[in-house]
Order: structure tokens, then C-alpha cells, then sequence
């Protein structure tokens, strides 16, 4: 389990709908899709109702600072079988970045693998207590595209299984490059937040809004607050 585990969850029943995707950058197809990852019906661009218009909110923040800026959506609503079919994915990539083979792994290699799996990916659980941020439509992974229509440089690319995930990775180095990236970061999660939206601790590409990490984190920085978590997992 993780921390925010612990947060209940009050099911308000708000919908899944489409996100307006002419508002946003996305990337066709979909990076998931590509990779065999099995929506069947479902679409992956889909949020709960306060999601997608507080997503508007943050573009339209967005425009303010960076005129003809967009937020890319890279991924959003993942139901529990592609969140599975992703860490599986991860898994496998893993091991065979390392060389290795994964018939031949030793418990401690396989082991020592998914703790790095792990650290990116929620476990696909389908206990109704503990969704998969993604699978409750309440949490959305971003960047964003400047007014050519480059995808922004973060400094590393969403779901990398290394340090520079963490969003404060580059805060400390004095290395121009390392500010820039830095700096994009901060005006990601600036826009985002004003909009309502808390940040993932260890990926500087993930937000969510009333989900239990959402809520978890309103309690950790308000300790006399009881926030609650009103989505939970839908499929």
C-alpha cells in the first residue's frame, strides 16, 4: 500500500466524459496504444467532469504566461487491465535494458527490478480501496508544447525509470540546461496547481484532483484538514 492508501474514498458518481482535444497538444496515436495496451471500448482521453474543466483552467492559465503555449495530455483515464498490461511492459523493459534475461533472473534481481517498477507505476490492484490513481479518471499525465509545436524539454521523458523523474531533480544544479528544465517543470506544475490540481511527489508529469493522492496531499500540507477522496476506481 502506499500512504495515500489510507485516505477513504466517497464515490460522488460524477461521469467520465471526453476531453475537447482541439484545446490541447496530444500525441496520435495514443503512446499507450501503440504498445499493444488494451483499452478495448475505453478511451484514454477521457477524465471526470471537474478534471477536463479544470484542465481548460490550466490551459487557459497557460495562455496568460506563454501565449500560443498548449498542455500536451499524454495520458489519462487507463482502466486497471492497461495499467497491468503497462507495469508488465515496464517490467520486461527493464530487464532487458540490464542485459538480462527474465527466465534467468535470480530473486533478488526480479525483486530489485519491480522496487524500480514500482517507484513510476501504481499497482494495478482492483481492490476498491486502493485504485490505480489513473483508473478512477482523476489523475492525467502532462507536459507541454511551445507555440512552434515542439514538446517542451523537461529534462527527461515521462515514465523514465531513473531520478530525474522526481520533480525537483534539476532545482539544485547551477548548469544553464538544468535551470531551463527546471524552470519548465515549475510552470507546469504552476498552471496546474492554480487550477486545483496537486502533484505526483515522484513524477513531474503526473497530476491528479480528488483522488486519495490528491486528498493525501492536502492533508499532509494541512494537517487539521480531513480531506477525503470523492472518485474511486471505475474499471
Amino acid at each position: 500500500m502506499r500512504p495515500y492508501h489510507q485516505v477513504p474514498i466517497q464515490e460522488c458518481g460524477e461521469p467520465l466524459v471526453a476531453i475537447p482535444l482541439e484545446l490541447f497538444a496530444v500525441e496520435f496515436p495514443h503512446p499507450y496504444e501503440k504498445l499493444g495496451a488494451p483499452y478495448g471500448e475505453h478511451s484514454p482521453y477521457f477524465l471526470r467532469q471537474s478534471l477536463v474543466d479544470s484542465l481548460i483552467a490550466a490551459q487557459n492559465y497557460l495562455q496568460l504566461l506563454r501565449p500560443d503555449w498548449r498542455i500536451q495530455i499524454f495520458d489519462a483515464y487507463r482502466p486497471v487491465v492497461v495499467q497491468q498490461f503497462m507495469v508488465d511492459y515496464t517490467f520486461a523493459e527493464a530487464v532487458r535494458e540490464r542485459g538480462l534475461v527474465e527466465a534467468e533472473l535470480s530473486a533478488t534481481q526480479r525483486q530489485e527490478i519491480w522496487q524500480e517498477v514500482y517507484k513510476i507505476w501504481a499497482e494495478p490492484s482492483l481492490d476498491e480501496k486502493t485504485p490505480p490513481p489513473h483508473s478512477t479518471g482523476a489523475a492525467v499525465d502532462v507536459t507541454l508544447v511551445d507555440e512552434t509545436g515542439e514538446v517542451v524539454n523537461m529534462g527527461s521523458p515521462i515514465d523514465e525509470l531513473s531520478e530525474r523523474s522526481l520533480p525537483d531533480y534539476y532545482a539544485i544544479s547551477d548548469i544553464p540546461e538544468a535551470q531551463q528544465y527546471h524552470g519548465n517543470r515549475l510552470l507546469l506544475c504552476d498552471v496546474m496547481e492554480k487550477a486545483g490540481f496537486k502533484r505526483n511527489p515522484r513524477e513531474w508529469w503526473h497530476f491528479s484532483l480528488g483522488d486519495q493522492m490528491w486528498a493525501w496531499l492536502h492533508n499532509q500540507a494541512n494537517p487539521d484538514q480531513n480531506f477525503v477522496a470523492r472518485y474511486g476506481r471505475l474499471v
